[in-house]
């Protein structure tokens, strides 16, 4: 099953184009010749059909769906409905300088952080102010009505850089020739689930993913795993996607990098904009370590500003840790709206160029990192970007025997998860389950 909602973006050097919405419906299938399908059916022909209007009603449960003949010079869409059944001509000055049109595909998209989120992206936050995008929401049969209201929501916010909203259960569908891959759905742990459950559960699920995004993504395409446990699920999904660079994929740490900056701001008693090069090494569990050795307060070393050593090696790191598990107490639900914040960052980290002398973190594949950490892990590390989409590996960071340790300890827990997950990424004869301490983040279950 799937719903589109498309409009063609205008190029750099057209001054016009045509905006539409349409909601089509298929059958989830599975797409063994996804690829080979995608490059021929763009040779076949598209017809034209006649338009379905929704009349707008204080009850939804009576609109009523008029069949009109299409507009001469108009072009028909099949199944649409509301403003985007018209097309129109953008003349206006500004869509000139328009980009070229970005595909992003968001798994969970009917979820709490994505509710958030894709307002962020539709109004050019995200990717700029001259970036059309076009986004391709993935849910489940069970969250599929959520995702038309989520559609619909996005076409009465009248975003002129949202050019196509697609809502579908099929990977195979969903991330047909996507540039960027938000991956937030994953499931919930449920009373009693022991986290090797929750690794093979939610690995499966990025398995599939992966495998998806390797028969029918754009080849650089660029993925973000939310879901948790983030790192590993990131493994999964690469090792699932070999013919997309491993470099591509990202575990989402920003969320732990904006906490940190955020205490270590209070504590100095400083703007947060006044923290840089923070660092979250590591998993995203209890075992993340919040890097004060190379932190600095207004260009300074942490150390410098705040003299307080027992505070930072102790106090320092159990509050970021601790943060989810104090707003669910507070709030009555886990974090939405930072986490949202948190991928927007972590995207405009990448196609921004960093500040000079600054970086920002990420959980990325450590194989030739500089820093000695364990091969073939996802694990965060400092990184610089051109703005690229791509980035680098730091090489200019202290690492004490303190620091040391406690990224050994995250090394070991990682370790350790992979080893649970050999089946998921063709280790099956390494596959050894031995994940018995619960290191989950609390409220991050």
């Amino acid at each position: 099953m799937i719903a589109s909602m498309a409009a063609m973006a205008p190029s750099s050097s057209s001054s016009s184009s045509s905006s539409a919405f349409t909601f089509l419906r298929h059958k989830p299938q599975f797409h063994a010749h996804a690829a080979a399908r995608r490059s021929s059916s763009a040779l076949l022909p598209r017809r034209r059909r006649n338009l379905v209007l929704l009349r707008c009603s204080l009850d939804a449960t009576k609109q009523a769906v008029q069949e009109l003949p299409a507009a001469d010079g108009a072009v028909a869409c099949a199944d649409c409905f509301g403003v985007f059944c018209t097309t129109y001509d953008l003349k206006d000055e500004e869509t000139r300088s328009w980009k070229k049109l970005v595909n992003i595909a968001v798994s969970g998209a009917a979820g709490m952080i994505s509710n958030h989120l894709l307002f962020k992206l539709a109004s050019g936050e995200v990717f700029g102010p001259d970036q059309p995008i076009a986004l391709k929401l993935l849910g489940s049969e069970k969250s599929f009505q959520a995702l038309e209201g989520v559609a619909m929501e996005l076409e009465d916010s009248l975003y002129p850089l949202l050019r196509e909203v697609s809502i579908g259960i099929d990977p195979y569908e969903v991330f047909q020739d996507v540039d960027w891959a938000l991956l937030i759905g994953a499931k919930p742990r449920g009373p009693g689930m022991e986290r090797a459950d929750l690794l093979d559960i939610n690995g499966q699920i990025f398995a599939q993913q992966g495998k998806a995004l390797n028969a029918v993504a754009s080849r650089n395409v660029k993925v973000l795993v939310v879901g948790n446990p983030c790192n590993t699920n990131a493994l999964i999904c690469l090792k699932n996607a070999p013919d997309i660079p491993a470099k591509n994929f990202h575990a989402l740490t920003r969320l732990d990098e904006n906490r940190s900056k955020c205490q270590l701001a209070l504590k100095a008693g400083v703007f947060y904009d006044r923290i840089s090069n923070m660092t979250i090494w590591g998993n995203h569990s209890a075992t993340q370590v919040p890097d004060f050795l190379n932190a600095r307060i207004d260009g300074k070393p942490v150390k410098e500003v705040i003299k307080d050593t027992k505070w930072l090696e102790e106090e320092f790191t159990k509050t970021v840790q601790k943060r989810g598990g104090v707003l669910i107490q507070k709030w009555g639900r886990s974090s939405a709206a930072s986490t949202a914040v948190s991928i927007a960052d972590a995207i405009k980290s990448l196609v921004t160029p960093t500040p000079e002398g600054d970086w920002f973190s990420s959980g990325v594949y450590t194989s030739g990192n500089p820093y000695g950490i364990a091969e073939d892990i996802v694990f965060s590390m400092p990184c610089r970007s051109k703005g690229d989409g791509d980035y680098e590996l730091v090489e200019d960071v202290m690492i004490d025997e303190f620091l040391w340790g406690r990224i050994k300890k995250s090394e070991d827990e990682l370790l350790a998860e992979k080893r649970c997950v050999g089946h998921l990424i063709g280790n099956e004869d390494d596959e050894f389950c031995d994940v018995t301490e619960d290191t989950m983040l609390p409220g991050e279950k």
